[in-house]
């Protein structure tokens, strides 16, 4: 079974705030309300791939109690024998992928125990996207109590996969560049950086899920100027909508001179 580009659904609001808590030390516990409001995902556990063969558990959230110990043992060897290794080593730099599912019968039999019998798993979906010479490999679990993913969940994950994908990299490239900030990125990425002070101000208020009304009141100036200067950084971004904006600032997130 291959893996599949993920389609490129608008993404709106819905992940804005996993976004905006990129470096944040919550960020972990905003990815996974997000991932419950939007698929019911149980737990989340992210981990960092290297072609050298090294693997590290960069995440552990959600409701799995054992998921600590089962990020180490994934990242001690287990990671080898992971069915979809090979499809996240045959793949470059770029957007980001959803890996197929696999049944836990494709497993082998010690594997199958600790990460599904002993742990509760009952299904798993998954995302990764590759930076330079690291692969972001997201995880995305529903444990007994929660039963699989349901069609419709699965195609949430899908949509949502692009956003999440981007976002993990980013928050753990931060680490070591804490300047790279949201507003760093305007501050310093085209085209972004291309608008005027207070255009980057309205944008990430509009990023941010705020109305035209709110804004206008936070920043203190007329909704008349509010509009006017939405619709001025929309012409130079050439764009239409939020779904546009949001799009440009996850293209950014996912390029690899973001991430650099």
């Amino acid at each position: 079974m291959r893996s599949q580009a993920v389609p490129a659904h608008p993404v709106g609001g819905d992940v804005t705030s996993t976004v905006l808590a990129i470096g944040r030390s919550d960020f972990p516990n905003v990815l996974i309300d997000t991932l419950r409001r939007q698929a019911d995902v149980g737990h989340c556990m992210v981990f960092a791939l290297s072609r050298a063969g090294a693997a590290r558990c960069l995440l552990d959230a959600g409701n799995i109690p054992i998921g600590g110990d089962l990020g180490a043992a994934y990242a001690g060897h287990f990671h080898e024998s992971d069915p979809n290794r090979d499809t996240l080593f045959e793949r470059e730099s770029g957007a980001p992928i959803m890996l197929p599912a696999f049944a836990p019968r494709m497993y082998g039999a010690r594997y199958r125990k600790i990460f599904f019998q002993d742990s509760g798993i009952v299904d798993k979906c998954a995302t990764a996207i590759w930076v330079d010479d690291t692969c972001f490999y997201v995880n995305f679990y529903r444990i007994t109590a929660q039963g699989r993913f349901s069609a419709t969940q699965r195609e949430r994950l899908w949509a949502i996969a692009p956003a999440i994908g981007a976002s993990v990299a980013r928050h753990f490239q931060q680490t070591a560049m804490p300047d790279q900030s949201l507003a760093a990125l305007f501050a310093t990425r085209a085209p972004l950086a291309g608008l005027t002070p207070r255009e980057q101000e309205v944008c990430r208020h509009i990023l941010a899920g705020y109305s035209s009304e709110a804004i206008s009141k936070g920043l203190g100036i007329s909704l008349h100027s509010t509009l006017t200067y939405r619709k001025r950084a929309y012409e130079r971004l050439g764009i239409s909508s939020q779904n546009e904006l949001f799009a440009i600032v996850l293209r950014l997130l996912a390029g690899p001179r973001s991430l650099n």
